[in-house]
């Protein structure tokens, strides 16, 4: 007993070596670093985070201060750049994407997207990964965490399972090196996750590989469990910690965080000219990011700006169904593994969650899920498809969600259905999780909902117009796009800090699953 204590002790230590020892370029390069950012070298913030030094971080920093501090050299930033590192390359060419199936066109695809295991390069940012995974395309050019689940089903209709496990274990990678899934597997996204899919990943390859799965890999999922809910035990009514709130009725629920208040590296040119010294701000910027949804007025306090993000002070509905998934399948592998006991006691966490979904997050006015918030006491006006989620995972009787998803269903004709698919918000503020856009997560996760809970006809309404939506941009441009315009489907989707990105991982993902289960649309 004493010798794997021992064992575990000398592998947890050699996991926190490897967590501290990775570092964000804007801590490693220093005053380099926020020179290149603000004199704008490259358009695009994330391009300099994720260039490689073709020398030590060391040896260029000094070299830097040694011709900054002299006088007499001729200096050129954007010539030391380019002499020093090797820029990211850019997206490869799909030279098949005039194909006129875009089945095919999709499965083609897994393989400009693919990405061989990384080989660690002293001062670049990104986290090398032992196993193949899939990057959404464009600039986003490592493994993003909840955009990971939606492209892993398109990776089981293509038959891509080898794949979709070899990511799967990337993630239990990086819970075991990190302590958590990071956003993405770069040094600057490591003091924030993304919406935890990892529970729903493993349900997924247990589909194809039978319940192993969950004991395989039920320590990792432990920890992002801990990871999640760390500091709730010593919380008292009325605390927080980082992502975990106690009400004041201890009622224990979570909200997105970042263990950070700087400048994000890879934007940093815009957070550090827009939020002055502003860590709140700062704070509650890098919180949205973790929650996916960056950025929305879901998370602004007067719905329209950014000036006014609030996202730390959200009870988000969606992260807490996705944790009560997370302690479902926690409970069922821990009976899997003979833990009888911890099985009862997720069990009864999952209940008690679900009953502060409802008593919190259930808006009667709206007769819609919508978000609340904790500092003032009141629940969002704001009907989003994050109110879907507890249609996809409440594990009680069909008859009751059924009955409030006929409710829901008649918001969503009012409010969010559109020519091209559900909307993210009625808001239109420039954002691009806001008005006219639609993302395919959040069709996916709407059409589930309704789906499970009886209302079928909807659901499938909603997948044909989202999917004509798709078929159509394909014809007229040969692309897949990141998000669309689902108001007016013959303009693009708009908003956001960068343009929107084609070929895209989580686009093709639900595509494919939704022509398996409906066919393909009706022209």
């Amino acid at each position: 007993m004493r010798k794997s204590s021992l064992l575990f002790l000398l592998l947890a230590n050699a996991v926190m070596l490897t967590a501290q020892s990775i570092v964000a370029p804007d801590k490693l390069y220093g005053r380099l670093f926020h020179d290149v950012q603000m004199a704008r070298i490259f358009p695009d913030s994330k391009t300099f985070p994720d260039c490689t030094p073709k020398k030590s971080p060391a040896e260029i920093v000094a070299e830097y201060q040694r011709n900054t501090s002299n006088p007499a050299i001729k200096f050129s930033l954007k010539l030391f750049v380019e002499q020093n590192f090797e820029l990211p390359k850019e997206p490869q060419l799909n030279n098949i994407q005039q194909e006129k199936d875009l089945v095919v066109h999709i499965k083609n695809l897994w393989s400009v997207l693919r990405r061989e295991p990384d080989k660690q390069v002293e001062g670049s940012s990104l986290i090398a990964l032992p196993y193949p995974y899939i990057v959404p395309r464009g600039r986003f050019r490592e493994m993003y965490y909840w955009d990971s689940y939606f492209t892993m089903l398109g990776l089981k209709e293509s038959g891509e399972n080898e794949m979709l496990e070899n990511m799967v274990k990337n993630f239990a990678w990086l819970i075991d090196t990190i302590g958590h899934v990071p956003t993405c597997n770069r040094s600057y996204a490591i003091t924030r996750s993304q919406p935890p899919f990892f529970s729903l990943m493993l349900s997924l390859l247990a589909e194809i590989k039978g319940d192993e799965v969950y004991l395989t890999y039920l320590p990792q999922l432990k920890r992002e469990y801990n990871f999640w809910m760390e500091g709730s035990a010593k919380l008292k009514a009325g605390q927080e910690n980082k992502r975990v709130v106690k009400l004041s009725d201890s009622t224990l629920l979570n909200r997105y965080w970042d263990d950070n208040d700087g400048p994000r590296p890879e934007a940093y040119y815009e957070d550090y000219t827009q939020t002055g010294k502003s860590t709140l701000r700062r704070r509650n910027i890098r919180a949205a990011v973790e929650s996916g949804w960056d950025f929305g007025s879901r998370w602004f306090a007067d719905n329209k700006t950014m000036a006014t993000v609030q996202t730390t002070s959200i009870i988000p509905v969606d992260l807490n169904c996705l944790l009560y998934k997370m302690e479902l399948v926690l409970a069922k592998a821990s009976l899997l593994s003979k833990e009888d006991s911890l099985s009862r006691a997720y069990t009864k966490k999952a209940d008690a969650r679900l009953v502060a979904i409802d008593k919190y997050c259930w808006n009667k006015g709206l007769t819609f899920y919508t978000d609340y918030n904790y500092k003032t006491g009141k629940q969002l006006n704001l009907v989003t498809p994050a109110g879907m989620y507890p249609f996809c995972f409440f594990d009680r009787k069909l008859d009751y969600m059924s009955l409030l998803a006929r409710r829901v269903a008649d918001v969503l004709n009012k409010r969010l259905l559109k020519d091209g698919g559900v909307l993210t918000t009625e808001n239109n503020t420039g954002q691009q999780w806001d008005a006219p856009n639609g993302w395919a997560p959040m069709q996916w996760m709407t059409i589930w909902g309704l789906d499970r809970c009886g209302q079928k006809e909807l659901a499938r309404d909603i997948a044909q117009r989202w999917m004509k939506l798709n078929f159509d941009v394909f014809k007229r441009t040969g692309k897949l796009m990141e998000r669309y315009n689902v108001m007016d489907t013959k303009l693009e989707a708009g908003g956001g800090q960068y343009t929107s990105q084609d070929g895209y991982g989580w686009t093709n993902g639900v595509l494919l699953k939704l022509i398996a289960i409906y066919g393909r649309p009706s022209e």
